[in-house]
């Protein structure tokens, strides 16, 4: 094996289309999988990888800074592509301190580690932190994020988010890591956890449940599918400047309401069902606190500098989405049972 990578939070959605990839990719790397876990970890994202000779899965706690120093130690990666986060808006504001640990405690032990291997020897190693497009606040009806515009988050979330990437910079500028960082817009794709907007909605339709829409539905987000943003990250891993950081978008506008409406459509289609009868199931609740509205990301450089687009229109893609939740009925029956249960009581039912 030439170069030993580990992959934080790779039995996340993201981060389990990125360990496929790369294993399967790049069989002269051996990928480490260092996963909590947690209700959003799922090893069975990864079945048909796990007997790869290439591959290693390790469980634990990015938190846990003895932990992670020791792993280091008895491993010296030399890369790290980290993804292990605390992702969701909502759990973030019940309950911020998860994210402050893992967002940003968890963030400077990996960076911390990752510095005491190599001390001054940086050369072909490479720390790369994927964060999102909400570290940049909410736009209005006009405008683009790009990689210059200033940070101004609004949740727990995006703010853990940011003091994470801030502190990866610092690490560059202060100790001369070999950094890289990218924020991403929206993904959706296989896999996907149903408290996200789109498996949520595709679970709820097919069990006949209400959709909850938070507000009006007017809220824009940009739409990128999880096999782009994989690939992007692939081509930023191998081929992105150090120092730099790159956006990656879908350029795929939605508003929430008008992307639920043709989920709903899609929905009838593949179900048999008279068109029109999903969306009857579309329920406003209360508006979630601070919901920003709109995101919408200029992708110009990582598309210049390192040749990447998004491979699928939104439709397909889409489309490719709910097979994939309808074909594959026991992983969604599995991770919608036990706690989950009971946070989406908490989220929803109570509104």
């Amino acid at each position: 094996m030439t170069k030993k990578i580990l992959i934080t939070g790779g039995a996340g959605f993201i981060g389990s289309h990125v360990v496929r990839r790369m294993v399967t990719k790049y069989p002269q790397y051996h990928i480490y999988n260092l996963d909590k876990l947690t209700y959003a970890g799922n090893l069975k994202n990864l079945t048909d990888i796990e007997d790869k000779p290439n591959y290693t899965f390790i469980k634990g706690d990015i938190v846990d800074e003895e932990f992670i120093m020791k792993l280091f130690e008895d491993y010296k990666f030399d890369g790290v592509i980290h993804l292990a986060a605390e992702s969701h808006v909502d759990r973030s504001i019940s309950n911020p301190n998860a994210f402050i640990y893992a967002n940003i405690n968890g963030t400077v032990n990996l960076l911390n580690a990752f510095r005491h291997i190599w001390s001054d020897n940086f050369a072909e190693k490479l720390f790369y932190h994927i964060s999102t497009d909400e570290v940049y606040g909410s736009l209005g009806e006009t405008g683009f994020f790009t990689e210059d515009t200033a940070y101004d988050p609004r949740s727990p979330y995006s703010a853990s988010k940011a003091s994470s990437d801030h502190l990866v910079r610092a690490y560059q500028h202060t100790f001369n890591l070999p950094t890289v960082i990218s924020n991403c817009s929206n993904n959706y794709g296989a896999y996907q956890f149903p408290e996200k907007l789109i498996p949520l909605a595709i679970n709820n339709i097919k069990n006949n449940k209400t959709i909850p829409v938070y507000g009006k539905g007017e809220n824009i987000r940009d739409w990128l599918w999880v096999n782009d943003h994989a690939a992007a990250i692939d081509l930023i891993f191998h081929k992105g400047r150090v120092g730099e950081t790159y956006n990656i978008g879908g350029n795929n506008e939605w508003k929430n309401i008008d992307l639920i409406r043709l989920l709903c459509n899609i929905m009838d289609e593949k179900l048999g069902r008279e068109k029109g009868a999903s969306s009857k199931l579309i329920t406003f609740v209360k508006d979630r606190a601070g919901h920003d509205m709109r995101y919408a990301i200029d992708s110009s450089k990582i598309q210049q500098e390192l040749g990447w687009t998004p491979s699928v229109d939104f439709e397909q893609g889409l489309r490719n989405t709910v097979d994939w939740y309808l074909e594959n009925e026991q992983w969604l029956k599995d991770v919608t049972s036990g706690a989950y249960q009971n946070y989406y009581k908490d989220q929803y039912d109570n509104r």
